[in-house]
């Protein structure tokens, strides 16, 4: 999420918060993401709320005041306390907050995996799904159709993940989905799939192959990503025959091209200059 200023330091601690109340055996992580996504939804549709939480002017306690009349009932006591401490905050602008909580949500909810051992085959499951989609036009048609409803969306993905994902994964994709709240499809899989991997504190790595790696060649490249980068490196891996030989890795922005293909097209600039 990128955040500026005020919006910024309330994220951290939000974040902490979070991180504090999930570090509890007697919190449902799981429960919590759903019902952050439900506030969510909430406040992306009521301007008019969001401004008044966000509104410099009014004291923090009156605003956590209205949180807490407003949810009460409607969501656990956790889920109240959270949003309401968030809103306690000051933010550089409304939107903000919304966003933060839906970030709190997926964090949840990949907290959620972490504590059921999971979280390695979601951030796995998270990836694959964003090559499947960014290669069938006909799908990507059909979850990004704004003049579709929730339901139709929400169906065909479960019969796409049901079963064959995690529950973590699917809730992820199914909120992204119906509510993707102006984003793409592939930027919002992209986001997932990064803050899945932060949350062991590690890079990811896109790693393209002409053949699938061995286990020894994932261990020896992740190492080495990780003594390059100085820290622990998630491998995702995608095969393409079209790179014909070595490797192309991305991190972030930078990438390390060690393909066959791309080293012949090199040779071919500097013969041609």
């Amino acid at each position: 999420m990128t955040a500026h200023g005020a919006s910024r330091e309330a994220f951290a601690a939000a974040r902490e918060r979070l991180d504090a109340l999930t570090d509890s055996t007697s919190v449902d992580a799981a429960q919590l993401a759903d019902e952050l996504a439900a506030v969510t939804a909430l406040l992306d549709r009521e301007a008019s709320l969001r401004r008044v939480l966000t509104d410099p002017a009014q004291a923090g306690e009156a605003k956590a005041e209205l949180v807490q009349r407003l949810l009460g009932g409607q969501v656990s006591g956790t889920t109240a306390d959270l949003v309401a401490g968030t809103v306690r905050s000051r933010w550089s602008q409304p939107r903000d907050l919304v966003d933060v909580l839906e970030e709190l949500a997926n964090i949840a909810d990949l907290t959620a995996a972490e504590k059921s051992g999971t979280l390695d085959d979601v951030e796995d499951e998270l990836f694959r799904f964003g090559r499947i989609v960014s290669s069938n036009t006909e799908l990507r048609a059909a979850l990004t159709d704004r003049t579709a409803g929730h339901s139709p969306k929400t169906e065909l993905l479960h019969r796409l993940l049901g079963g064959r994902a995690k529950p973590t994964t699917e809730r992820l994709v199914t909120r992204l989905v119906t509510a993707p709240r102006g984003r793409s499809l592939e930027a919002g899989l992209e986001s997932l799939s990064k803050l899945a991997a932060e949350r062991r504190d590690r890079a990811v790595a896109v790693v393209t192959s002409a053949v699938p790696l061995s286990d020894a060649q994932k261990q020896r490249l992740g190492a080495a990503l990780a003594k390059l980068y100085g820290r622990k490196m998630h491998l995702n891996l995608d095969v393409d025959p079209e790179v014909l030989g070595g490797l192309r890795v991305q991190v972030g922005d930078e990438v390390i091209n060690g393909s066959l293909a791309d080293r012949i097209e090199d040779a071919g600039r500097r013969l041609a200059s």
